[in-house]
């Protein structure tokens, strides 16, 4: 059984959450605050973190912030706030996900599965390290190098960097990265725009004029050597 914390100031949205969590056959529990909900976490990890934007105290945005410097546990917003602005401020300070206010529960079941599949997913057959210039990607070791120095990336950015890196110099559209990486049948693509620019942050001498991740214009993102 999977356990998932609902960090939402809202009791009425927390306590609805949490029973149809529930009745999805999850082990859910809540908390009011980000304060209560990082010392949770701390104690008793759960496997998901569900987090509001709009909490007293520490907001939600810091509370992702905190939440993955800990670890990198996946974390998807739950807010009312859909404006892209907000999207990406959250989704750039960590999360891994946005769903927007009132939450249809079966919709988010359906996310919360496909990121304990993408959790749980392994190669099939052994893939050799990854080497695009003074970049080294190993699938079997989950671990990214930048000239022999390790790179720091969540899970989601690893697995979408494999992606790319193992169909290296092909493009690959947003809708493609959305199925294979986040197993979504459609979706928002500003999901892969954002971590695409974290993972250049992380990747590239300058993000600005990337080398390796690269965007071909109208059709989608490709990794090259």
């Amino acid at each position: 059984m999977s356990g998932v914390l609902v960090i939402e100031d809202d009791d009425r949205i927390r306590l609805s959450l949490v029973l149809a969590l529930e009745d999805e056959g999850y082990a859910a529990r809540g908390a009011a605050t980000a304060e209560e909900g990082l010392a949770l976490q701390r104690s008793e990890p759960a496997d998901t973190v569900l987090v509001d934007l709009m909490l007293p105290g520490i907001d939600g945005f810091e509370c992702i912030r905190q939440l993955r410097r800990d670890d990198d546990v996946p974390i998807v917003v739950v807010s009312a706030r859909d404006d892209t602005h907000d999207v990406v401020a959250a989704l750039e300070a960590g999360a891994d996900d946005y769903v927007v206010k009132p939450v249809a529960i079966k919709e988010l079941s359906a996310r919360l599965r496909a990121l304990k599949r993408r959790a749980r997913a392994v190669t099939a057959d052994p893939v050799p390290t990854l080497t695009f210039g003074d970049l080294e990607i190993s699938p079997e070791a989950g671990e990214v190098r930048k000239r022999g120095a390790a790179v720091a990336v969540t899970r989601t950015e690893f697995q979408l960097l494999c992606e790319l890196a193992e169909h290296a110099g092909r493009v690959l559209s947003r809708q493609q990265l959305l199925q294979r990486v986040w197993q979504y049948d459609g979706g928002d693509e500003r999901l892969v725009d954002v971590h695409v620019g974290r993972l250049r942050q992380k990747i590239e001498d300058d993000s600005g004029s990337p080398r390796h991740l690269v965007t071909v214009r109208g059709l989608g993102y490709k990794l090259q050597r």
